[in-house]
This record gives structure tokens, C-alpha cells and sequence, in this order.
């Protein structure tokens, strides 16, 4: 089953005598432990897309399901997702977060029995059992978005939206969430992310869909993303600078000596020909050159073409 399916949506709008298409043709799925990163610098139509893919605005064509319910005909397929947004929309403040999962619980069509149970077992998890008593505006920030994610779990969703998890958050607490969410996606709910911290969508993500002006520019698994961006390139530093023999020897099979310590080389075949050239002397490291995602996601945004994924 597919947690979250979007097909050929489409949403225009009209805006000083002018029609902006703001999504055209999205197309995304989700399946069940799966982290999608929805990524796309603003303006790109990823907020349009998701307010359509959560049942908020009514898409001019394509369709939704979740769970296999389309939400703006079965407004019950809602409740089989959750959310977390970016800042401190997502608890109340002055309530506890006992109080905070008992209500969103009940909210999300629980019994008040079924809340309470299901809000301590996530305290609990969460390891804030003991603050369950403290007015969330004690807690610190990244208790506040730890309950946060315990409120959009506490009915037990099959798809989470999150949305900036990490943002603001002190290098503990984003360890924290970055853990939460590996946890939460392992438990089988599959997850939605659209974040600007391109380092944790690398990091948390199996998916990455790519949009710009309303159009999905790349979508593929992460890893395979990359391999495709990244080069066969080999750099390798020596401990100690090369005498003028060895760079010969090196230059003429086609590496590239630089700082005469760091050899290039463009091509797998040609690194045993180095090694052997160097052999016996210490080496620092032998790293393949590959592209982050922010690198790719900048040379996709710029091309502003269709990837070949």
C-alpha cells in the first residue's frame, strides 16, 4: 500500500490580471518507511503542492490519496497522517505536554483513555515522561520539538509531514530529531520532508524530489542522485611532498600533481597505476571526488532542466 500518492497536479492562480501556474504536473509516492525530501528553493511551488496533498486547497487537476482515500473527498484519510511545521505552531504553550497529547489525541478522533495511553507511551519514548507535567514554555527547544513529534504521532499516522524539523535547534537536540526520525520511519510511517538544510535531507532521506517553478526537475533515490552527479575522480594526498621522479612517472600515466602532495586522477583504471608508482610511501587518504546534494541541487536549480535519473 502507498502511504501518499499525487498524480499530475496542477494549480494556477490569478494574480495581477495574470495566470501563475504555480504546480505543473507533480507527480510524487510514498510508501510506507519511506523519508521523501520535497526540496526546491522558494517560490518553487512546494507549499502550494503540499496544501493540495494535505486536503487545504482543491488541486485545478490530478488527484490525491492517502492511504489510498483521496483527503478532499474523504476528509477521514486526514487522519491517517500527521504534521510537524517549522517554528512553534505545533503545542500549546501554556499547557502541559500531558494536557497538549491528551487534546490533539481526542482531536485526532481518539477516546480520552486512548490519548492518555497513547501520549505516555510517547513521553515515555521521547524521554520526557518526566516533564509531563511542565508548561511547554519551560520546556527547551528541543523538548518543545520532541513533544511536537510526539503530538503528531500520537494517533498513529501511516504519513508525517515534516517541515524544518531541525531548524533552530542546537547540535544536540538536532542529533536528537535526526534519530527521531530514523526511528519513526523504521516504525513503518512514512515521512514527507521539505526542509532548506540540505545536509539533513541528504543525511535522513531515501527520495529526493527536486522542484522548480511548479515542476519536478529530478526525482530519484538518494544515493543513486548522487552517483549520477559524481565523477570517477580520485584524490589522493601523501604525507610527505613527492620528489621529482616519482611526479614524472605520475604525470606521464595522467594523474595531476598539486602542492606536489595531492595527485588527481580521472579515471579508475589509471589509480592502480598510481599505486604502484607510489607504493611504500604513507599516504594521507584516497578519496573518490563526489558531489553533496547541495552541489547537485544547485546545478539542477541553475540548468533548470529535467534530470535523466
Amino acid at each position: 500500500m502507498k502511504a501518499l500518492e499525487a498524480y499530475n497536479l496542477k494549480k494556477t492562480y490569478h494574480q495581477s490580471n495574470q495566470i501563475v501556474e504555480a504546480v505543473k504536473n507533480v507527480s510524487l509516492t510514498i510508501f510506507p518507511g519511506e523519508v521523501l525530501a520535497f526540496l526546491g528553493p522558494n517560490g518553487a511551488g512546494k507549499t502550494t503542492s503540499i496544501k493540495m496533498m494535505t486536503g487545504l486547497i482543491q488541486p485545478d487537476a490530478g488527484w490525491i490519496r492517502i492511504a489510498g482515500s483521496d483527503p478532499h473527498r474523504n476528509p477521514a484519510a486526514l487522519q491517517k497522517m500527521g504534521a510537524v511545521l517549522e517554528g512553534n505552531r505545533n503545542v500549546y504553550w501554556r499547557l502541559t505536554p500531558e494536557e497538549n497529547l491528551e487534546y490533539f489525541g481526542v482531536l485526532k478522533g481518539l477516546s480520552h483513555r486512548e490519548a492518555r495511553k497513547s501520549g505516555i507511551a510517547l513521553l515515555e519514548r521521547f524521554g520526557l515522561l518526566h516533564k509531563r507535567r511542565t508548561p511547554v514554555q519551560q520546556l527547551s527547544r528541543g523538548m518543545q520539538q520532541k513533544l511536537a513529534f510526539a503530538v503528531a504521532l500520537v494517533h498513529q499516522p501511516l504519513l508525517l509531514l515534516l517541515d524544518e524539523p531541525t531548524l533552530g535547534l542546537d547540535v544536540e537536540a538536532t542529533e536528537d530529531v535526526k534519530i527521531l526520525v530514523r526511528e519513526i520511519a523504521a516504525s513503518g510511517c512514512a515521512i514527507l520532508l521539505t526542509t532548506h538544510q540540505l545536509a539533513i535531507a541528504e543525511e535522513l532521506s531515501d527520495k529526493i524530489a527536486i522542484l522548480q517553478k511548479g515542476k519536478i526537475l529530478a526525482e530519484a533515490p538518494t544515493q543513486e542522485l548522487i552517483r549520477q552527479f559524481s565523477s570517477t575522480a580520485y584524490k589522493i594526498e601523501m604525507e610527505v611532498p613527492l620528489d621529482k621522479a616519482r611526479i614524472a612517472e605520475l604525470e606521464k600515466v595522467g594523474a595531476d600533481i598539486e602542492d606536489g602532495k595531492i595527485i588527481y586522477v580521472s579515471q579508475l583504471e589509471l589509480l592502480y597505476k598510481v599505486f604502484d608508482i607510489v607504493k611504500k610511501l604513507p599516504l594521507n587518504y584516497v578519496r573518490k571526488e563526489q558531489f553533496d546534494l547541495t552541489e547537485i541541487f544547485l546545478q539542477i536549480i541553475r540548468e533548470g532542466r529535467m534530470s535523466n535519473v
